[in-house]
């Protein structure tokens, strides 16, 4: 709804959505809601300029002819693009201290030839196992091939907080290192086989005042933008999304691919979320309770072209600066897609997934 309502701002003032970004975005300093500023470094401005410059906004922005005008009954399709950018907790908040628990193994005789990292943080796909393996092996110096993973077992591994809240890179990362950096240093002081465990506390956070609101409810946050053009089908108010471009401050990029298919999965997720995805009740009762009635995004429907935009403005506390990824690219993309729309066919719809059904109501084509 912010991001809807920024657009509409740009639009009422006459400012191109990017230029009235960049005027007010939250900068190093700037003060929150709650009245604290935001830990440092805060990177909008930048992820804004780069979402913007990968998908060259304004050389788009003035060429786009978007008009229902210019729509023929042999070719009923418009284009247009929107823009919108967000920002995202990493971990967890208000007064919690965030902790994880990792041990690390070094065997070997004259050399290093095995590593064992526990660790009970959850794999869900996300690729969190093959960044535990390079951050060991970066810190031991050894390869990623020699570390082997011992996750997820309750019996005697230490709490790893949860597989969500965009926090595990940061969190098992930050753990992970410290308990590499101990073992390297029994290792060094000949110790067979070294062994080390360590707990990673990140800076406390605070609850609301009871009396003012005020509070530091983060310790960390991550920034991205994201500008997409789709088409508009304006005799079945279908929405195609055609190219999405996502500019995401990742802190440090341990592993680039996996930051990619992050990025992209994030995207797909939310166009779903954005389009098709329409939960309906009655009295207590699902209606969408099947994969027909349910839309998921299948390859058929997934954008054109996702285009990934790495951007590394290091958290001071994150591992090699590295800030939380997973959530991130999905905030973005309802209020962009809701921005390309109106640019298409001049109306705001101000209510989601932006279904055949309620394009044609904009268009007052039913009623």
């Amino acid at each position: 709804m912010a991001e809807g309502q920024i657009n509409k701002l740009a639009e009422k003032l006459g400012i191109d959505p990017v230029q009235f970004r960049l005027i007010n975005a939250l900068r190093d300093g700037s003060t929150l809601g709650v009245g604290t500023p935001a830990p440092g470094p805060v990177s909008v401005p930048q992820v804004i300029e780069a979402a913007a410059k990968k998908f060259d906004w304004d050389k788009n922005l003035k060429s786009h002819v978007g008009t229902l005008s210019s729509v023929s009954s042999t070719y009923p399709i418009i284009k247009g693009q929107g823009f919108a950018a967000g920002f995202k907790n990493v971990g967890f908040s208000f007064g919690y201290q965030e902790n994880s628990w990792a041990k690390v193994e070094i065997h070997g005789n004259g050399s290093i030839e095995k590593v064992i990292v526990h660790h009970a943080g959850a794999e869900v796909g996300q690729g969190t196992h093959t960044i535990m393996a390079q951050i060991a092996a970066e810190v031991i110096g050894t390869t990623p091939g020699k570390v082997e993973i011992i996750p997820s077992d309750s019996s005697d591994q230490g709490n790893s907080g949860s597989a969500s809240a965009s926090r595990m890179t940061f969190m098992a990362g930050n753990a992970i290192k410290g308990a590499a950096e101990t073992a390297l240093q029994k290792w060094l002081n000949e110790e067979r086989p070294a062994i080390a465990e360590y707990t990673y506390l990140a800076p406390k956070t605070t609850h609301f005042d009871e009396e003012t609101g005020y509070s530091t409810p983060n310790f960390s946050y991550a920034y991205s933008a994201e500008a997409v053009e789709v088409e508009v089908d304006v005799e079945t108010g279908h929405v195609r999304v055609i190219r999405v471009v996502v500019a995401d401050d990742v802190g440090k990029a341990i592993n680039p691919e996996l930051v990619v298919g992050q990025i992209q999965g994030a995207v797909i997720q939310a166009q779903g979320y954005a389009i098709t995805e329409d939960f309906k009740t009655k009295d207590g009762r699902v209606l969408s309770d099947q994969l027909s009635t349910y839309l998921l995004p299948t390859i058929l429907d997934i954008p054109e072209k996702v285009e990934s935009v790495i951007v590394e403005v290091p958290d001071p506390n994150g591992p090699w600066g590295a800030r939380g990824l997973g959530e991130i690219p999905f905030l973005p993309l309802v209020p962009a897609i809701a921005a390309a729309i109106h640019d298409a066919i001049g109306v705001w719809i101000n209510e989601f997934p932006f279904t055949p059904e309620r394009v044609l109501r904009a268009l007052n084509k039913i009623k």
